[in-house]
């Protein structure tokens, strides 16, 4: 199934762009050679390794966050 446009909605429009950096941090910290644009030159594993380690990386961050821990935020 082909699809021209994405079905991602993101639920808090004012966090896109934070989001979107935070994509391209992660591909960064993993050596995915993620671009601007078109990425259908990746592989499903190396796409996601890079959403995988997101949501990894926000529920630390919100457990750290509920527990009261004072380690700074990666966001």
């Amino acid at each position: 199934m082909s699809n021209t446009s994405s079905s991602n909605k993101v639920t808090v429009p004012e966090a896109k762009g934070a989001l979107n950096r935070f994509k391209f941090e992660v591909a960064n910290e993993l050596g995915v050679p993620l671009t601007d644009g078109y990425n259908g030159n990746l592989t499903s594993k190396q796409n996601g390794s890079v959403g995988g380690e997101m949501v990894r990386k926000m529920i630390a961050e919100q457990e750290r966050q509920m527990s009261g821990g004072v380690q700074n935020s990666q966001f």
